[in-house]
């Protein structure tokens, strides 16, 4: 009896510990150096990551990253669906040491030469209705709904913590196609986002966008004009119940 009720516990804590990590962060250090000239901020949620990073001052984009992630005790691992800096990484799995105290997050990589140590700061705890790791799955044209399911090809879309962060890509051929991300807000039915990054065209930083927003059946549909002016109706699910990659 002890035994079934040990299984229950193992996956509480697994889901404590992952809410624990849940929220933005900035990064503030990178091996013991202050991190000032560049903006990096990385949002987790349901089990997945992202972040994006722009130069302080002139916004040009940097970089962007994300996947899954596991977090067991001290023991934290990614696995990357998309990565600007190397995108050979892209399916590989590294394995980090954590370290979370309140609002302070300390990451370390000791792999033969590879060695890393980075502090985060959460920026962002908020949960609202939209507070969810989504991948899109439909659109309205010529006042019809298409739907389409999420293959290797995908863009998701990842709020938490007040934040946001939208990214285009292939992670079978390790292609990425773009991304933008910056704060948000989601009340009574309307959805603005502020933009603070955007890998094609940093020109939009400072711009910010209104939608309406309704989520029906667990799914956000997202309306209203685009940044070019045009109409748009979208349909995203969350990204754990709509995309099944192929084992």
């Amino acid at each position: 009896m002890k035994g079934y009720l040990l299984l229950p516990l193992l996956l509480l804590a697994f889901f404590v510990q992952g809410q624990q990590i849940d929220g933005a962060w900035k990064l503030t250090q990178q091996n013991g150096k202050a991190v000032t000239d560049k903006e990096y901020i990385k949002i987790y949620q349901d089990g997945y990551f992202a972040f994006g990073a722009k130069e302080v001052g002139t916004n040009k984009f940097i970089s962007a990253g994300g996947g899954n992630f596991s977090l067991d005790g001290k023991a934290y691992h990614e696995i990357l669906d998309f990565y600007t800096p190397n995108p050979e990484w892209v399916g590989k799995t590294t394995k980090f040491a954590v370290d979370i105290k309140g609002n302070k997050m300390t990451i370390t990589l000791n792999e033969g030469t590879n060695k890393m140590e980075e502090t985060w700061e959460r920026v962002g705890d908020r949960k609202d209705a939209l507070t969810a790791n989504w991948v899109i799955t439909g659109r309205k044209q010529e006042n019809e709904i298409r739907r389409s399911t999420p293959g290797a090809r995908r863009t998701i879309k990842i709020l938490s913590g007040g934040r946001f962060q939208w990214v285009a890509f292939n992670s079978e051929t390790k292609e990425f196609m773009g991304t933008g991300g910056g704060t948000y807000t989601a009340e009574n039915g309307k959805y603005t986002e502020s933009i603070e990054f955007f890998s094609r065209d940093d020109s939009r930083v400072g711009a910010k966008l209104s939608f309406d927003f309704q989520v029906i059946d667990g799914e956000w549909h997202h309306s209203g004009l685009s940044s070019t002016g045009n109409p748009i109706y979208e349909i995203w699910s969350k990204y754990s119940i709509a995309y099944k990659p192929i084992k």
